[in-house]
């Protein structure tokens, strides 16, 4: 099944065939990443294309071989970069066949279409698995296939709301908020091609699966709510459903967003020793000297009253002075930047993260092999540009 002509011979995933039978973004994210490490992914698209090509604006216009222009939304081009794309029109039996075809000897379909509605078309797993019975086959949807929901569909913003993402993000006072990325999306695509890679890594073990594939499955809630990490823990070991807490937190303190003169910083520092440095930095030994903040302990149950000291003596320093200030004395910190400083930061340039690939720019995935690279040598295909 692995290609004899991979993308990049020095790509972890060289030589695998993907076939993509997903839209929009949990599913086109999984594969996208497979196409990062040097998977071979075949996006099928409907004669209408993936709906995130009308997903703008912005927009953006390209012209192909042919000298046509074709305007699609930038956001497409966020998680479908190194694939290619046929289109199939899953009513049309020749269509149906060829796509068929393509799963025969791939190593992996990826699909994210409601549970059981692929079995009409003969492109479910054990349709496809008949034939090809070391195909890993990953479903991705709302709720799963199993449970009183595995019928509904899922978007991300009411799984963010179901899952209790949304209970712990915002202000305590204020109304629950989403975050500012599709999280309950990405976190799927990306543990998607975590349980791909791990399903892989079994079918080539020796043991009484090998050379098997399986069917995975994933779901927009189970990812989301194993997420919660020590949010989930809080409400498992109390009982109580963790408060709302804006940017700080609820088990350390110090830990917040804090006012200078010229906007704001991050200060973070969160534990005994550290404290003791921030106090230094402020000349403040009467914070060291106080009861109320000699522990963490004590600093998170008199947040208030230190958060608006510390507030205090903030808001009296420039952001460059305080972050310098920071550095110098080991606190860690930071600033809150908008996109144009994230990219112009030189820690991100350093590291290569923005790519540009065809006149498309984008952001790698963020793997950094010491013996193997990405195949970062496609921008994300034209409609159809591989029929």
């Amino acid at each position: 099944m692995w290609l004899d002509q991979p993308r990049n011979q020095n790509s972890p995933l060289a030589g695998l065939k993907v076939v993509e039978l997903a839209r929009v973004l949990a599913g086109p994210w999984a594969g996208q990443i497979l196409a990062d490490l040097g998977a071979d992914v075949i996006k099928v698209e409907s004669p209408e294309g993936d709906g995130t090509r009308l997903w703008g604006p912005p927009w953006v216009e390209r012209t192909d071989a042919g000298g046509t222009v074709h305007r699609e939304a930038a956001y497409y081009h966020a998680c479908n970069r190194g694939k290619r794309s046929i289109i199939a029109d899953f009513r049309e039996e020749a269509d149906l066949v060829r796509v068929r075809d393509l799963c025969r000897d791939a190593d992996v379909v990826i699909e994210n279409f409601k549970t059981g509605s692929l079995t009409k078309f003969g492109l479910d797993y054990a349709s496809l698995s008949a034939p090809n019975p070391g195909l890993v086959y990953c479903s991705i949807t709302g709720f799963g296939q199993t449970g009183p929901r595995a019928h509904e569909a899922g978007y991300d913003f009411v799984i963010q709301g179901m899952s209790g993402f949304m209970s712990v993000t915002g202000e305590p006072d204020g109304e629950p908020m989403k975050m500012g990325i599709s999280i309950s999306d990405l976190t799927t695509g990306t543990w998607a091609a975590n349980g791909i890679q791990a399903a892989l890594l079994q079918r080539e073990r020796a043991g009484p699966f090998q050379g098997r594939g399986q069917h995975l499955d994933m779901s927009l809630m189970d990812c989301s709510v194993a997420l919660l990490a020590n949010q989930a823990s809080y409400f498992l070991n109390t009982g109580k459903n963790p408060p709302r807490m804006g940017n700080a937190h609820a088990q350390v303190a110090p830990y917040g967003v804090f006012p200078v003169s010229d906007g704001h910083v991050i200060l973070a520092p969160a534990n005994d020793g550290l404290f003791v440095k921030l106090a230094d930095l402020f000349g403040r030994q009467d914070w060291i000297d106080n009861p109320d903040f000699s522990s963490n302990a004590g600093r998170v149950a008199n947040a208030a009253l230190l958060d608006a000291e510390i507030a205090a003596e903030t808001s009296k320093r420039t952001k460059a002075d305080l972050l310098a200030l920071c550095k110098e004395h080991g606190v860690p910190a930071g600033p809150i930047n908008d996109l144009d400083e994230v990219f112009g930061d030189p820690q991100v340039i350093a590291r290569g993260l923005r790519v540009d690939l065809g006149g498309m720019p984008g952001v790698r995935s963020p793997f950094t092999f010491s013996h193997a690279e990405l195949a970062l040598d496609r921008p994300s295909p034209i409609l159809g540009e591989d029929n």
